[in-house]
């Protein structure tokens, strides 16, 4: 068994100016995080045997971003708002689907795409 059922990364890599690639930094993933901490807190989601939301350096999908990762799954998500970050968290953290419109594809070769974890 799993300490957590869910454990969700948010990308918050910071690029500076000028790089080549964007970061997720500069699409407020900062602000979806603690969005999400709170939403996970309020709800009573939050330690063990429950959902940890945590800081992630670069997720290397910069390109598709901002962007998140739940596991044990291993379902990536982009958001745009606080209402996408709700979403993720009402249907997927406390649901157990996946959310099919911010769901990323998985890599090339990667594994199931069904819409259920």
């Amino acid at each position: 068994m799993n300490y957590y059922e869910h454990h969700i990364f948010f990308c918050l890599n910071q690029r500076d100016a000028g790089a080549t690639r964007p970061c997720c930094a500069a699409s407020g993933a900062e602000a979806a995080f603690e969005h999400c901490k709170k939403a996970v807190k309020k709800l009573d989601l939050a330690g063990a045997g429950k959902v940890r939301v945590n800081r992630a350096g670069c997720l290397d999908r910069c390109e598709e971003g901002p962007v998140c990762v739940v596991y044990p799954e291993g379902v990536w998500y982009t958001y745009v708002d606080q209402s996408d970050i709700d979403d993720i968290v009402q249907s997927h953290l406390l649901g157990g689907k996946v959310v099919e419109r911010l769901h990323l594809p998985d890599a090339p070769g990667g594994g199931d795409s069904s819409g259920s974890v």
